[in-house]
Formats: structure tokens, C-alpha cells, sequence
């Protein structure tokens, strides 16, 4: 394999098993990841290796409508969550 063609190699991986939502709907361990990520890079800045897992959890549970609708909630201020550490 060529050093471009090692460049190019995506790994794709979904999350992975939380112990906290063993057998339920993947709704509330979407909204969790979603929550605990935002949380994590207030409290520690993006390139926090455990923000990143908080970050591929969510984006692979959550459809990308419920992450946009979040997004605009939380930066007009209107998400019911608390989002500080």
C-alpha cells in the first residue's frame, strides 16, 4: 500500500457497548453522548481524547436532524439541558 493510499484509509466504527443502557432504545444513550460531549469540551477543550469518544458515540446513534436541532437550541440558549461542568 502506498503512503497516499494509507492517508486515504478511513476506519469507520460505531459505538461501542455502554453498560448504562444495556438493552433499551439507543435514544437516551444518543441524547447522553450528546450532552456528555458538550459538557467534556467546556470543561476540557475539543482535543480531549474522551470528548472525541463522546463525539463518535453520538454521531453514530443520533440522526443528524436531532443533532442540528439540538445545536441551534444550545447556541440560542434554549435546550433544556445543562451543559456546564
Amino acid at each position: 500500500m502506498s503512503e497516499v493510499e494509507e492517508v486515504n484509509t478511513i476506519k469507520l466504527a460505531t459505538a461501542g457497548f455502554d453498560a448504562r443502557f444495556p438493552n433499551t432504545n439507543q435514544t437516551k444513550h444518543c441524547w447522553q453522548n450528546y450532552v456528555d460531549y458538550h459538557k467534556c469540551v467546556n470543561a476540557r477543550g475539543e482535543e480531549f481524547a474522551p470528548c472525541k469518544q463522546f463525539f463518535r458515540a453520538f454521531h453514530s446513534l443520533c440522526p443528524n436532524e436531532w443533532v442540528s436541532k439540538w445545536d441551534e437550541q444550545r447556541e440560542s440558549g434554549n435546550n433544556p439541558s445543562n451543559f456546564d461542568v
